[in-house]
């Protein structure tokens, strides 16, 4: 009998192409030519010279080589004329000098649907790997300008370099592949090349003068080489991080009509008030709240007829006193949250809130946690400001006690 000896894979979307997905080879469409994933270029140069073959716009292509193998497989079934349009060089020159060149674009609507379906697949999984990143508290690293070692979570040792080094590189959340990215600028240090400029150097000390000095603690942000780290570059078909930040969110209401039926939200992964728990829906976490610590937000917020803003205080105001390990009822500070958190469940302080003056500051409209996924979700559709809430309203007033000094005193005067 014959034996099975390594895994198989079903033909997968798009295209159908059975082929081992860690493959680092790319073939040639037409011939058994074929070339590292890494050197795309030598391949294409050989489709253009051997075959006349030209594809459009192809550093948008989201996975060159699932692409490449997608078209093998329908040139072999149908005549390369029913896919490309034919370009004719030298068209007034004799017959035997003229040449035929075939181009691939998404003016083809297979062409476009397999691209959209290529930057789709690549999208949901750039974002499952930022997911697992942003989770993964197993991180190991070595600050690049200082000996300090960081373990956890990959935000300590960004925002350590920022904070302590000037050196910024963006938000964690902005980030994937962070293992990758940061090897990539670890081996430019080494090899004495600035980040920036890009300019080598003779030695490591004057390295570090030259970007201390010219405030070149920063990347090329026209380098594509880090493209691949941003998670911006993967959100739209066709559009490179320049075009998607310069767009106008005003053309947003030409677009009233779009269909929006294939939106895929993703988890929310909002954090307990008072654990670790995490849940990716705002009804999973309430429950969560209620059932393991007998706060129950929903009805803590109907009864106080609380609005978005006061939502909003009251939740940094309960974050900033847990983080403290400090009761926000009775104010006893406690070793541990652990301590906190049994002390508030057996003396029920956490059920109730403290006198509104306590929390209902404006103080508490910053986030205690800048990455406070909770606060996303706050909503106030169900309740209307009445009159008698319109005093939360902040408003701060001019002084007009002494108006005829007011008057005198005033800068308009020297606009007169």
């Amino acid at each position: 009998t014959e034996c099975i000896l390594e895994p198989l894979s079903l033909p997968e979307s798009p295209g159908g192409v059975a082929a081992v997905e860690s493959s680092p080879y790319v073939p040639c469409i037409f011939c058994e030519e074929c070339c590292l994933s890494a050197e795309q270029n030598q391949l294409l140069k050989h489709m253009i010279i051997e075959h006349k073959l030209v594809i459009a716009d192809v550093k948008l292509v989201a996975d060159f080589r699932r692409y490449i193998l997608y078209w093998k497989k329908r040139f072999a079934e149908q005549p390369i004329t029913d896919f490309c349009s034919v370009i004719r060089t030298n068209s007034e020159a004799p017959l035997e000098e003229q040449d035929n060149y075939f181009l691939l674009c998404d003016a083809l609507p297979e062409d476009r649907l397999l691209r959209e379906q290529l930057q789709q697949k690549r999208l949901r999984e750039i974002l499952e790997q930022q997911q697992r990143e942003r989770d993964d508290t197993s991180f190991h690293s070595m600050c690049m300008f200082c000996d300090q070692e960081f373990t956890g979570n990959r935000s300590v040792l960004l925002n350590h370099m920022a904070r302590e080094h000037a050196f910024n590189i963006g938000l964690p959340d902005n980030i994937v592949n962070c293992y990758e990215f940061l090897a990539v600028l670890q081996r430019k240090l080494d090899n004495l090349q600035c980040l920036y400029c890009e300019k080598v150097f003779r030695d490591k000390n004057t390295l570090k003068d030259h970007m201390r000095k010219k405030q070149h603690r920063r990347i090329n942000a026209k380098n594509k080489e880090y493209d691949k780290f941003y998670i911006i570059n993967y959100l739209e078909f066709g559009k490179s991080w320049e075009e998607v930040q310069s767009e106008d969110d005003r053309e947003l209401l030409d677009n009233l009509e779009e269909d929006w039926s294939d939106w895929e939200e993703h988890p929310i992964c909002a954090v307990c008030l008072f654990c670790e728990q995490q849940a990716d829906t705002t009804g999973k976490l309430y429950l969560h709240m209620q059932k393991s610590h007998g706060f129950d937000f929903p009805k803590i917020k109907s009864e106080h007829g609380l609005n978005f803003y006061q939502q909003i205080k009251l939740v940094n105001f309960i974050r900033r006193e847990i983080h403290h390990c400090r009761c926000y009822n009775c104010q006893d500070k406690f070793q541990s949250k652990g301590g906190l958190i049994s002390h508030m469940e057996e003396t029920k302080h956490i059920t109730f809130l403290p006198a509104r003056s306590t929390w209902d500051q404006p103080q508490y409209y910053f986030p205690t946690y800048e990455n406070d996924t909770l606060l996303c979700t706050l909503s106030d559709s169900e309740d209307l400001i009445t009159e008698d809430q319109s005093e939360d309203i902040p408003v701060v007033s001019e002084d007009i006690s002494n108006l005829e000094a007011l008057k005198q005193s005033s800068v308009l005067n020297q606009l007169l």
